[in-house]
């Protein structure tokens, strides 16, 4: 690849605020000619989640700058457990569960990254599974082991916050050697793919570092380390989380209106922030948002800029605009006929936690009337009286929509052939449900 087509990696890295720490010569050698580089990824779940984003970006970004980039899925190394950041033992994988998870996480990851052209450059996937399956016991630790001492792998951060910790059991055999086999990665990658760059997040540090010193004297030759800081929230809450527990970018397990409303709903902090890291927007349009954004901050640019490209790079375009439908329904102004839209996955996102009746779908046949459907079917209201009341006030909605006492809900009134959504007032929602 010609010099020319490359572009600086660490300085898009530095003004999008996603370097922590580089090991010294890195710049010059990635400008030197085309590199390989890898990160490594946690196959424990079939799908990825936002906390992964940060690395994927990584990758994204090196191969944007002309390099390749390797995707590494841990299966090896996430059959033991990595002790970095963490105080327990993690549970241990079968071979079946992570073949099913490397499948779905290269699907994911060609959303971000190409794969598939005839570029030099196109990213590869592999899995240490692959090379750490036939390695004996003693064949390790005669070939590898021995090059790195105790004194040398007790040093590092990762294993002494584990060994010190009150509320930790300690550290097993099989944890303490994690960084052996990370090292041992980057080593064979070195030899048999070229591959002179490891990167990850800040409190991989150590375990890439046991890499460069493995290829220095077993390679023969120099690797590089390079990571990231780990995100955080400016509310001191852990990025990535929240009540219902981890942001997947697997629309079944997180829908894509939900996954839209988080990043929606970030702080300015955290969105001036984030859109750096997250989205590819380059510096001038991003310097631009946030200026705009501080004169106008009731606009909150940043964050549907930022909702925006996170969406569409994960879930398309289409998604995007649904859970923009979504969001108009539960905030704006919108028509019954834009909730009967709405899929169950969306609808029950949307709504979640709302209060549900179960009503037998034979009530539909002669039309459910609005006193059953408020009240003595349901409960949503205390009593008839309050029901008829609150139609005579014009306060009760269906699906959006102002009915009075006479209206009959019927089957053209469902969401998905099984939901009615029923409202008083702005804000209390019942959700009717027909089986």
């Amino acid at each position: 690849m010609e010099l020319r087509m490359l572009t600086n990696f660490i300085v898009e890295l530095k003004w999008r605020g996603m370097l922590h720490d580089v090991m010294p010569e890195t710049e010059e050698h990635l400008l030197s000619e085309m590199r390989a580089a890898y990160l490594g990824i946690d196959p424990t779940a079939d799908s990825l989640h936002i906390g992964h984003l940060v690395g994927v970006m990584l990758l994204k970004h090196f191969q944007i700058a002309g390099h390749k980039p390797y995707a590494l899925i841990g299966g090896a190394t996430g059959m033991i457990g990595d002790p970095s950041g963490k105080s327990n033992e993690r549970n241990l994988l079968d071979e079946a569960t992570l073949r099913h998870n490397q499948a779905a996480l290269k699907e994911q990851l060609s959303r971000f990254l190409d794969f598939d052209s005839q570029a030099p450059n196109a990213a590869v996937l592999v899995n240490n599974y692959d090379w750490m399956k036939d390695f004996s016991f003693l064949s390790f630790i005669r070939d590898v082991g021995k090059h790195i001492t105790v004194n040398y792998m007790m040093a590092k951060d990762s294993v002494k916050k584990r060994l010190s910790s009150e509320a930790a059991e300690g550290m097993s055999f099989t944890e303490f050697t994690y960084q052996l086999v990370q090292g041992y990665d980057f080593l064979h990658l070195y030899k048999n793919f070229q591959c002179t760059l490891q990167m990850g997040g800040s409190d991989q540090w150590g375990n890439i570092t046991t890499g460069t010193e493995l290829i220095r004297r077993i390679g023969g030759g120099k690797g590089y380390a390079l990571t990231c800081p780990l995100i955080t929230k400016a509310d001191g809450t852990k990025f990535g989380k929240t009540e219902g527990g981890n942001i997947w970018l697997d629309a079944k397990r997180t829908s894509p209106y939900a996954f839209f409303q988080y990043w929606l709903n970030t702080s300015d902090v955290d969105a001036e922030k984030y859109i750096k890291i997250f989205t590819l927007l380059n510096q001038e349009t991003i310097t631009k948002l946030v200026n705009d954004h501080q004169n106008a901050p009731h606009l909150r640019l940043l964050q549907k800029n930022l909702a925006k490209e996170v969406t569409t790079a994960v879930h398309g375009n289409e998604a995007y605009e649904n859970a923009v439908k979504a969001s108009d329904i539960l905030f704006g102004k919108t028509t019954a006929d834009a909730v009967k839209a709405l899929d169950t996955q969306t609808f029950l996102a949307v709504f979640e936690g709302v209060p549900q009746a179960v009503l037998p779908f034979s009530n539909l046949e002669n039309g459910l009337d609005m006193i059953a459907a408020l009240s003595a079917e349901t409960g949503f209201l205390k009593s008839n009286g309050d029901a008829r009341r609150e139609l005579k006030q014009n306060a009760i909605s269906v699906n959006k929509e102002k009915v009075e006492e006479t209206y009959l809900i019927s089957q053209k009134d469902l969401i998905d052939q099984k939901y009615v959504l029923l409202q008083r007032g702005k804000k209390n929602y019942f959700i009717l449900v027909f089986e």
